[in-house]
């Protein structure tokens, strides 16, 4: 729910600013619980099939569910929704497909699929014992694929405690150059100004939104 949360209260605090918008989550596997709070937080009109054009019923990563399935994923398909979209509202956020490496064919990622999307990511990491390998790979290879890391965002576990997650987020603004954004709560009523000025969101509308792998 990291990533989920995260979109949804942007979508929420857009909407509050008087924006149109749309979440997007390409590809659901298992139940369709994401798209459902997606659809549900942002602009009216939409279809749940046009924010998630791609629903396998196993639960399990994109290529294993469409072996199980029989089925290949369709990228065009997603890619033309995605272009519905943006035709339709005025901004766009995209979630993730799990990991920024979680396989959706033998030879395309979650990864590849931003790089058609063209989109800026922000990376949603879950703070806790790990995090720190896991954002830092994650955003070198955000770089390497050619694409813009809007920023970083620590997604708290409830009740988590511990002496990683009392130290990343300042380790991480030691370590890597990309923002360290605050994370958005509920009983926020309008967007952090940090979030405005790094995701450039009046100049770059549309931005992607992924996690690390864990």
């Amino acid at each position: 729910m990291g990533k989920t949360h995260t979109v949804i209260q942007l979508l929420r605090l857009l909407r509050a600013s008087g924006a149109r918008c749309a979440g997007m989550k390409p590809i659901c596997c298992g139940d369709r619980r994401d798209a459902e709070l997606l659809l549900a937080a942002g602009s009216g009109g939409l279809t749940i099939d046009e924010i998630n054009p791609v629903w396998l019923k196993t639960p399990v990563a994109p290529l294993a569910a469409a072996h199980v399935e029989h089925v290949k994923i369709d990228i065009e398909h997603i890619m033309a929704a995605l272009r519905t979209l943006q035709d339709r509202v005025e901004h766009v956020v995209v979630e993730g497909v799990g990991g920024w490496l979680v396989p959706i064919r033998a030879d395309y990622f979650v990864s590849d699929l931003a790089v058609e999307m063209k989109l800026p990511v922000l990376v949603v990491a879950q703070n806790r014992l790990g995090c720190l390998n896991h954002t830092v790979l994650t955003i070198c290879s955000i770089t390497n694929h050619g694409l813009f890391c809007a920023g970083v965002v620590l997604n708290e576990l409830p009740g988590a405690t511990s002496v990683a997650s009392a130290t990343n987020a300042d380790i991480l603004r030691e370590i890597i150059d990309v923002p360290l954004l605050s994370r958005l709560t509920e009983n926020m009523d309008q967007l952090p100004l940090g979030w405005w000025e790094t995701l450039g969101l009046s100049g770059t509308p549309r931005m992607s939104s992924t996690q690390t792998q864990v």
